[in-house]
């Protein structure tokens, strides 16, 4: 008989509440969850296809080894062991930074990614990091990290309260969002507009998101940041009807006004494509909102001034009183994050601590571009990455000029893919562990739940046994960490996950701040729940976090239980930044969640200035140095002369980048690797609806189909990401029917966000020819 089972949908950052149908150990359909506390029943394609992607015939089902030039199916004995004896000897010879390490998008949709990558990087004590951020959201955390001292303090829009939502670069109906965790964002954006809300979206194309709005304006790609500024000089100069002042809790207003004075409507109106009135309409309208909310995504972030506008996005709803207010945008207060502390000067936020080998780019929250990954393995000389270990990564078509990259991977010493499929990246390696299909993962959201809209907490386990012969995936990790460690063999995986909680542990019971100050770590570690290891480690972030419950006490130096109320003491002295009281049993821990399948709902987003700040100061600093440094570049695009036609990029509702191509149900419709051409450009240049055009830009050209649509603007061609999958070596029989081409091919991996080191994506110049 058919059974069901509750399931987090890991294939884009909504996180919805799944019911999976099982026929024995087959996922026969999957609906939206109705109990789910934060999803509510809603469900989009990619979640209805969770059956399709699970039971997928090209999933890797045993490692791979490569043996006289071809991967061949291996034991993972066999897998660890050649683990084991290339990437410490590589170490030993070449030192730490001869190993680099790729983290894709897909490991933050599992436990397994959020919990061994930051091992993996301390055992090999390299600080060649690479991830997919540096793709699409590193000026986010850059920005945040020198407004607020934390580059993972980023405020979300309270889209369920605010009265006032304005869109930037973002397209949520077709993405479900990003760096904003809400499910059912289409229809929270209706509700926006059914309450009397206003809707107003700025986005070169006529998205499905746009054409809800109420206002959209179509500015030049890549102005994103020029048309902030002229806001927020607005805002400055004019001090309209309900402009919020900012509080004792921000720094540097006067330096503010005097660093934008030259952004004004006017002066910024001619590089935008907009109207001075537009802009100045634009300002007072969200200055004399009751609430109101900015968002900034994808296509605001991945420009050449990525970071300037994730900052100018925060600085406006600073000005106009809206950040840390119900109804504006607000930080989240996941159950696994840290304890609120009391307010007061942090450590602050720098860049730059080292800088990329051959270019010198400077890291970003420890790491470096990715754009930079193919010169610093070609580049000859001391610390040349020799070897690369690719976690749900496929730089080979998500990051700039895969060609080149491509060549360098078919160069390495040694590579590791985590990978459930041979892509066009890990067809490069040595060794291909492959995770089981998400029926057989736990789940919890670690990531996204930082950046969601509502307080909540859900863990869901595999819904399926594991599979005879596969390893759970988070196992993989803690092999792998003991392989390249060089202590496979001698120590079991549950050492890893053992060590991180008694690291944990004897941090929080050496912090005099702390409830636990002067405990055994040993015996709490004994108090601990889970039937797995990831579980254990689970309970003990979930205790320790905000509404945890710290195992049932304070708890004195020799271990026993002190019964004063330690969460009443935490309340009285952080109010509301202490969170909500989980229930009539008291703080969360693992064993509280399971006993709710559907999720703990912790209530609203609520105000948490000044208690989060980490700057030096101790205050929102509203003009941090290397903000105010980078400006007088954004004031020279004033002056600049805009390319005739430049190039954006644009999402699909059934995809998510390149690792969801592989699933018939996933294909076809309007989920097609077309070049979208304004009818104008089209006449002019000669294409035709159903031609093919020649598209040339920096990296080189690609041959494309051509769609005539007046859903891009004049002057903007628009090409999806995530395609190309041409390339011999592959298992992707599905992809490699309609693969498409790699629009990141046009890209040479020059074009930089320079602050965050984000690779420029969207609003770069390209050229048109038609093709017989």
């Amino acid at each position: 008989m058919p059974r069901t089972a509750p399931r987090i949908c890991p294939l884009c950052e909504a996180t919805c509440g799944l019911t999976l149908t099982i026929e024995g150990t087959t996922v026969t359909g999957a609906r939206g969850d109705r109990d789910d506390v934060f999803s509510r029943g809603f469900i989009c394609p990619k979640g209805a296809a969770f059956g399709a992607l699970d039971a997928d015939p090209d999933r890797l089902r045993t490692p791979l080894v490569r043996r006289g030039g071809r991967l061949r199916p291996a034991t993972w004995e066999e897998a660890y062991e050649a683990i084991a004896a290339a990437v410490p000897a590589l170490v030993r010879e070449h030192g730490a930074q001869s190993v680099g390490v790729v983290l894709g998008n897909p490991n933050v949709h599992t436990m397994a990614g959020a919990l061994y990558p930051p091992l993996l990087v301390g055992a090999l004590g390299t600080r060649n990091l690479f991830t997919a951020s540096t793709l699409d959201q590193m000026p986010k955390h850059v920005s945040s990290g020198l407004l607020f001292g934390d580059p993972f303090a980023i405020p979300v829009p309270d889209l369920d309260r605010t009265d006032f939502l304005l869109l930037l670069g973002a397209n949520p109906v077709e993405s479900n969002g990003s760096l904003c965790t809400a499910p059912d964002f289409p229809g929270r954006l209706k509700a926006l507009r059914a309450r009397g809300g206003t809707l107003v979206v700025v986005d070169p194309r006529r998205t499905r998101t746009a054409r809800l709005a109420d206002r959209h304006l179509a500015p030049r790609p890549g102005s994103d940041a020029l048309l902030l500024a002229a806001l927020a000089h607005t805002l400055l100069a004019e001090r309209p009807s309900g402009t919020g002042t900012p509080t004792g809790h921000t720094k540097g207003l006067g330096e503010l006004a005097d660093a934008l004075a030259s952004f004004t409507p006017e002066a910024v109106a001619p590089a935008c494509d907009l109207t001075a009135a537009e802009i100045r309409t634009l300002a007072r309208d969200l200055a004399a909102a009751p609430t109101a909310a900015v968002y900034g995504r994808i296509g605001s972030c991945t420009v050449e001034y990525g970071t300037l506008a994730s900052w100018l996005v925060d600085v406006l709803n600073i000005l106009t009183g809206n950040l840390d207010r119900p109804g504006g945008a607000l930080f989240p207060l996941p159950a696994t994050g840290p304890r609120p502390r009391a307010a007061g000067p942090g450590r602050g936020f720098a860049l730059g601590r080292w800088h990329s080998r051959v270019s010198g780019h400077p890291e970003a929250k420890s790491e470096l571009p990715i754009a930079a990954l193919a010169e610093e393995i070609e580049t000859p000389g001391p610390g040349r990455i020799r070897a690369l270990v690719a976690i749900a990564a496929n730089p080979v078509l998500s990051a700039p000029d895969g060609r080149r990259l491509d060549a360098a991977l078919a160069g390495l010493d040694f590579m590791v893919s985590v990978d459930p499929y041979l892509n066009e990246t890990s067809r490069h390696a040595h060794v291909v562990l492959p995770p089981p299909p998400p029926s057989q993962s736990a789940h919890h959201d670690f990531a996204f739940n930082g950046f969601a809209i509502r307080n909540q907490v859900r863990y869901t386990r595999a819904a399926v046994p594991l599979e005879a012969g596969r390893l759970d995936e988070c196992e993989i990790h803690a092999r792998l960490v003991l392989a390249v460690s060089g202590t496979y063999g001698a120590a079991e995986p549950s050492v890893v996950d053992e060590t991180a909680i008694q690291g944990a542990l004897a941090r929080e019971t050496a912090d005099r701040n702390s409830p636990l100050h002067g405990a055994d770590p040993g015996r709490l570690a004994g108090l601990l729940t889970g039937e797995s290891e990831p579980e254990r480690r689970l309970d003990l972030m979930l205790r320790l976090g905000p509404y945890g419950d710290l195992f049932g006490a304070t708890v004195r130096p020799d271990g026993q239980p002190d019964r004063a109320d330690h969460r009443a003491d935490h309340r009285a002295d952080h109010g509301a930044e202490a969170g909500p009281e989980v229930g009539p049993e008291g703080g969360l821990n693992l064993e509280r969640l399971l006993a709710h399948p559907h999720g703990i709902d912790l209530g609203p987003l609520r105000p948490r200035l000044p208690g989060l700040l980490r700057t030096r100061s101790g205050r929102i600093e509203l003009l941090p140095a290397p903000i105010a440094a980078e400006l007088p570049r954004l004031r020279a695009a004033l002056t600049g002369r805009p390319a005739a036609l430049v190039l954006v990029g644009r999402r699909h509702l059934r995809s998510n980048n390149c690792w969801l191509h592989n699933v018939p149900a996933l294909t076809g419709g309007s989920n097609r690797c077309t070049l979208q051409v304004h009818p104008q450009d089209a006449e002019r240049i000669g294409l035709t609806d159903g031609g093919r055009a020649r598209v040339t830009a920096d990296g080189g050209s690609l041959e494309v189909p051509v769609e005539v649509t007046d859903a891009v603007r004049a002057g903007v061609v628009s090409l999806p990401h995530g395609w190309g999958h041409d390339r011999d070596g592959t298992r992707l029989a599905v992809a490699a029917a309609e693969p498409g081409v790699n629009v990141n091919q046009l890209l040479d991996g020059t074009r930089l966000d320079p602050l965050s080191g984000t690779a420029v994506l969207n609003g770069f110049p390209v050229e048109l020819a038609p093709l017989p």
